[in-house]
């Protein structure tokens, strides 16, 4: 079946280009020049993947991916001229999939397209397997279809980067994940420059959960080598 992909892009040029890549590539394409509009598509209407600029008239791509995540996991990617590590960090931790700054070479976006979709495939199977499947242990409780966690018997927000983080550990329970390793299990590959932000997901996990439960040492650092969790 062919792949249905949404562009929502100001620049036409830029989106007729990632049109013309993708539509060589075999996909559907349907095009938005105002966020608004594309928005309004995207939250409507059933699509595969979503291309999004962040820098958008009327509403701010973070908005609409936020809005986005709020009804669909379709994936997300994020083409933009936002260089910034913030920025970057900002989008991923909202559920955005991936994050390409301009300029791009349109074969490696397309590459990565693929990539996500390929990635998003394997979760939707894995989802589907595990409707039921909880993660429990004395006083953490993760549902894995719903992406709810509990906390001694305590509900806590977690932003979508933080609960794979912790389903990652908890699902290996004992085993020691370097940040590298953690790139790559959350997010498919690796994100250059991204490593030393997993101490910033690390510390703000502990912090939510050190709110409900100070005396947590389930959630260890080991010096020098990574992450684990201890029950």
């Amino acid at each position: 079946m062919t792949k249905k992909a949404l562009i929502i892009e100001d620049d036409k040029s830029v989106s007729q280009l990632i049109r013309l890549y993708l539509s060589d590539s075999g996909y559907d394409v349907i095009e938005f020049n105002d966020g608004i509009k594309g928005q309004d598509y995207a939250l409507s209407n059933n699509v595969d993947i979503i291309l999004l600029d962040l820098n958008l008239p009327g509403i701010d791509g973070i908005k609409i991916c936020k809005n986005i995540r709020k009804v669909s996991n379709v994936p997300v990617i994020m083409v933009t001229a936002r260089v910034d590590e913030a920025d970057k960090l900002e989008g991923l931790d909202i559920g955005a999939d991936d994050y390409v700054t301009k300029p791009f070479s349109p074969r490696e976006l397309i590459s990565r397209v693929n990539a996500v979709l390929r990635r998003s495939e394997k979760k939707d199977v894995e989802n589907f397997t595990s409707k039921s499947k909880k993660l429990r242990t004395e006083n953490f409780e993760i549902d894995i279809f719903s992406h709810k966690v509990m906390i001694k018997k305590q509900i806590i927000k977690l932003t979508p980067t933080e609960f794979n983080i912790l389903k990652l550990l908890m699902e290996n329970e004992g085993r020691i994940f370097s940040r590298d390793q953690i790139i790559n299990e959350v997010f498919g590959y690796d994100f250059e420059g991204y490593n030393r932000n997993i101490d910033t997901h690390i510390s703000n996990l502990r912090k939510k959960i050190e709110n409900i439960y100070p005396d947590q040492k389930n959630l260890e650092s080991i010096y020098g080598v990574g992450y684990k969790f201890e029950n």
